[in-house]
């Protein structure tokens, strides 16, 4: 959650709110001057200005994309800021393709300064029309169809700004020996402000590093230009590119001006920046890291002698073919026959109405006749007549399966079909469920099938099935893709076999929910990628066997990886990953580079826990292959449901899940809408926020009043259609807090418990929160003011937190001064910004993010963060005060030797006991801390602006007992008061 408010708070000022009135005044010349384009004004060309000065949607002033690779697996944040310059509400689309295997992780909006976050909910089950098709969603909702394009539109108030935030994560596919990162650049308009960063950080260092050009379309084709040959001699990088290596990190910039991308195309499609790499490998066991309790292995040899092939080619020769489609496929196959070697062997099936086998009941050896023999064949295809999938397919199993029967078999040889069609089935069987159910029975697991579909009306889900089902591999050949190139491309895939029947296992009482680890084969260029948790926190090593055929030979490699070694490496190149992230913030110096910085800090956070989000991407994966392999219903149920669960918990769009996001309403007169007052949001003051319900510490205990409160409905956008829900939560953060009157929460994960305590200081007190200055070099400090009780409150006052401060001391002193009115941070240079206003800033070692009237964020160091929610009131009674709320949101870096009245309890458990009834009195509970017994009742407090309710175990008296030493003990002299205070001990 962290990681999505790190995108969702940073902006600068300039990007957010209404817009001055003179800001409309200016012409094209002297906007194009505030960008640096190292021309001057009068050169732009005179297209350029019409095609902008014309424009009547929404201008995409600024378009940026991030991207972080660590260890093959990349994070992707876009962000695109557009400006409404009408003074009527326009329509904004924001549109970007993202890669067919890659999950979306985030969405946010931010118009009229308002801000709008997505929320990953399960799909329902499919709904059947009328006609008894499903109903399809649209570019959000990602069906297996077709999950290229993202699109989301909504209404800009007149005058005003819209800042679209996208992420998304995949892991990067070694094909023929190498990595591929395709990102598109297809805003559909020239950019005043464009720009890509990439950086890859790898285990191993990084080799073969390759920038392309531009790549438009589908096809290879490249589009540097209208006059740049199609195929270059020596591909050269877009214009503008620029390439940085050093040791195992490197980063890839382009950034061209609105001339310079209209010199490649004046439609803002400028296509797919490309870029391919490959790490540098050793024989043996693999590449193995280790990060907090998660684990992933690499495994892709090399140098091995090349398996035998037995392969059965069947095509699609119905009149849907006929054209280019054939003409494409034939030049395919001419090349590919070129390439068997010789101890494969080989046939063709051609289909339509009508099966056609060229050498009947035999594969035949790669002899310079038979070759010869075969393209003769080829030549002589012609379309026509329907589409009998179940036939063809059942004709190359039976031909495929009588061969591995014979003697002529090589045992030690790997069997496949490659089957290609452009449509559905016409002829003979025409249902799906009996096509695969015909496919298995004959297949029989001994040999695997790999299905390629071209052009659009092909039934996609069925060829994948097929080839799941079957050990194999569907690929998708669009209908204006160069469809020879690709199947080419796709046969040197699978086209070398160097293993099969892969098994790899680790210690067994050391690991749990590994990812497959079973394969049938491994092809020359690919890798193996496995990703598991470990369950054993003791264990010094992991035992790694893997054993594989290879030829005639059986191979069995095994090793014992010491896992805290491993683990320190990998925090290594996690620690070069963020450090280059810094890096990239550093350098941005371009207007609106506060989101820059904040696309960055998000890029950081995830660096921390990406061995875990691997695992959990690969599970996902790894579940809906299942759901498909499922011969019960209630088999494909549970798949289904653990699958849902993972795409829950690490917010990704599958095709289980929805993302929905509220849509901002845009009144007649081009303004937006005004905000609900009911209920409350984070940053709207309630009375009762955070206190137990009769704000007393005596008498019986409380109940809890049960979940949440409920909060309006609202109508919200789910990709694709609309439908009611509750309007999301803007933040969601640990339950470890000091807010309120004020009243502590301390939440104990690894005991499943949380406790409570109040604290009545006194105005003008300074409580030392958190105190780990020698270690992370982190302290936090409250400051208390006072207020008048409520009436018929025992209490003669109240106390609230006025100011908190941050000190950090590590790297270098800097510290951050939050009030409910302002935030000081002292860091490189002294910059004080009001809380109404929505803005983020980096100071190097301090990092805060304000979101406007709601709350602060700030964040050290990436891997340690606190959320300082801002109560203000319009009209306070006389016992209100503006006041802060303190949360723990990300205490990773903090020390176990950390302090603290919040920072004592981080990496403590606690235990709960009855003590049995003494004379009439009733049992009571008691917390175990630190060897001491604490009494406590059960309480029900509320906290985050009092919008949850959590059930707590309260500890009475200033928290006597369950605290180390006394209340006094925490009071410190100053704000910034960093030293250490000897904590008296408490006795049980």
């Amino acid at each position: 959650m962290l990681l999505l408010l790190t995108l969702l708070l940073s902006f600068s000022p300039s990007v957010l709110g209404q817009l001055e009135e003179s800001q409309f005044g200016d012409d094209i010349d002297s906007e194009l001057a505030d960008f640096d384009l190292d021309i001057a004004p009068r050169r732009v060309p005179r297209q350029v200005k019409t095609i902008l000065s014309k424009e009547t949607k929404p201008h995409i002033q600024e378009l940026s994309i991030k991207t972080t690779i660590i260890s093959r697996y990349a994070f992707t944040a876009v962000h695109c800021a557009m400006l409404n310059r009408h003074s009527a509400a326009a329509e904004g689309v924001f549109q970007f393709q993202i890669p067919a295997g890659a999950y979306i992780s985030n969405f946010t909006m931010i118009i009229g300064g308002r801000v709008y976050q997505s929320e990953v909910t399960p799909k329902a089950k499919r709904v059947k029309q009328e006609n008894g098709k499903v109903r399809n969603k649209e570019s959000g909702d990602a069906s297996p169809e077709e999950v290229e394009v993202f699109r989301m539109a909504a209404s800009i108030p007149g005058r005003n700004r819209a800042v679209f935030l996208l992420t998304y994560e995949e892991l990067l596919q070694r094909r023929l020996g190498r990595y591929e990162l395709v990102t598109s650049l297809r805003p559909l308009q020239l950019v005043s402000r464009l720009s890509l960063d990439v950086t890859i950080v790898d285990h191993s260092p990084v080799t073969d590093l390759q920038v392309l050009p531009l790549r438009n379309g589908r096809s290879t084709n490249t589009a540097n230009g209208p006059n740049a040959p199609k195929t270059p001699a020596k591909p050269e990088p877009p214009v503008t590119t620029a390439i940085k290596i050093e040791k195992n990190v490197c980063r890839i910039t382009f950034s061209p001006n609105i001339v310079q991308q209209a010199k490649i195309t004046t439609s803002g499609i400028l296509g797919d920046f490309v870029i391919r790499y490959d790490v540098q490998r050793d024989m043996g066991i693999g590449d193995i890291q280790v990060l907090n309790g998660h684990f992933v292995h690499y495994f892709a040899p090399k140098d091995l002698p090349v398996v035998p092939k037995n392969v059965v080619f069947v095509i699609d020769t119905s009149a849907s073919m006929l054209g280019t489609k054939i003409k494409q496929t034939k030049d395919a196959l001419f090349t590919i026959l070129r390439d068997l070697r010789p101890g494969d062997r080989f046939n063709f099936i051609s289909f339509s109405n009508r099966i056609k086998v060229w050498q009947p009941n035999r594969l035949v050896p790669v002899t310079p006749l038979n070759v010869r023999d075969a393209k003769k064949f080829i030549y002589t295809l012609m379309p026509t007549g329907g589409t009998n999938i179940d036939g063809a397919i059942r004709s190359g199993s039976a031909l495929l399966g009588d061969y591995l029967l014979s003697p002529d078999a090589s045992p030690n040889s790997v069997s496949l079909i490659i089957f290609l069609t452009d449509g559905r089935p016409t002829v003979g069987e025409t249902q799906s469920t009996a096509i695969l159910g015909n496919t298995r029975s004959a297949v029989q697991e001994k040999f695997c099938i790999f299905t390629i579909g071209l052009g659009n009306d092909v039934d996609y889900r069925l060829l994948e099935r097929m080839a799941l089902e079957n050990c194999g591999m569907m690929r998708r050949i669009h209908e204006d893709a160069d469809a020879s190139a690709m199947l080419k491309g796709f046969y040197d895939e699978i086209g070398t076999p160097l293993l099969s029947d892969i098994r790899i296992n680790y210690t067994e009482d050391s690991v749990q929910y590994v990812t497959q680890h079973l394969f049938t084969n491994y092809f020359n260029g690919s890798e193996i990628v496995i990703a598991g948790k470990l369950s054993n926190n003791s264990a010094e090593s992991l035992h790694v066997q893997v054993t594989a055929s290879n030829n005639d030979k059986s191979i069995v490699l095994e090793t014992d990886i010491p896992l805290r070694h491993r683990q320190t490496e990998t925090e290594k190149h996690v620690k070069a990953a963020k450090a280059a992230t810094a890096a990239m913030e550093a350098g941005a110096k371009t207007p609106g580079s506060g989101v820059a910085q904040g696309l960055g800090a998000a890029l950081s956070l995830i660096a921390d826990d990406f061995v875990e989000r691997l695992w959990g991407f690969l599970s996902v994966k790894d579940g809906l292959r299942s759901r498909l392999r499922s011969q019960t219903s209630r088999e494909r149920e549970d798949h289904i449901q653990q699958a849902t669960n993972l795409s829950l918990t690490y917010h990704f769009l599958t095709p289980l899940t929805n993302l929905v996001v509220e849509k901002p309403e845009v009144l007649a007169d081009g303004t937006m809408a005004p905000v609900p007052t009911n209920p409350p949001s984070a940053g709207e003051a309630v009375s009762t926020a955070n206190e137990l319900p009769d704000d007393a510490e005596d008498g019986e205990p409380k109940k809890s009043n049960g979940k949440p409160g409920s909060q309006t409905s609202s109508m919200s956008n789910m990709i694709g259609k609309v439908e009611r829900r509750p309007a999301k939560k803007s933040i969601t953060f640990s339950k470890t807090s000091a807010d309120g009157d004020p009243h502590f929460v301390v939440e104990f994960p690894l005991s499943k418990l949380t406790v409570c305590f109040n604290i009545n200081g006194e105005p003008g007190h300074i409580l030392r929160l958190v105190s780990d200055h020698k270690y992370s070099g982190v302290t936090v400090n409250g400051k208390l003011i006072g207020a008048a009780a409520p009436p018929g409150s025992h209490k003669q006052q109240r106390t609230y937190f006025s100011t908190i401060t941050i000190v950090v001391d590590q790297p270098r002193r800097a510290y951050i001064e939050v009030t409910p009115k302002k935030v000081i941070l002292d860091g490189r240079d002294r910059i004080v910004l009001p809380c109404h206003s929505t803005v983020a800033v980096d100071s190097g070692a301090l990092s805060v993010s304000v979101a406007g009237k709601s709350n602060v964020t700030v964040t050290v160091g990436g891997n340690i963060a606190f959320v300082i929610l801002l109560h203000q009131y319009k009209n306070p009674a006389p016992y209100q005060r503006d006041h802060l709320g303190f949360y723990i949101g990300n205490s990773k870096g903090l020390s176990h030797n950390c302090h603290g009245l919040l920072g004592q309890f981080l990496y403590e458990e606690v235990g709960l006991a009855e003590l049995p009834a003494q004379g009439d009195a009733k049992p009571s509970s008691v917390l175990k801390v630190k060897e001491r017994s604490v009494p406590v009742v059960q309480k029900s407090r509320r906290i985050y602006s009092g919008t949850q309710s959590v059930d707590c175990w309260f500890a009475r008296n200033n928290a006597a007992k369950l605290i180390d030493g006394q209340y006094e003990d925490y009071l410190t002299s100053h704000m910034f008061d960093t030293g250490d205070r000897p904590h008296g001990t408490n006795r049980v």
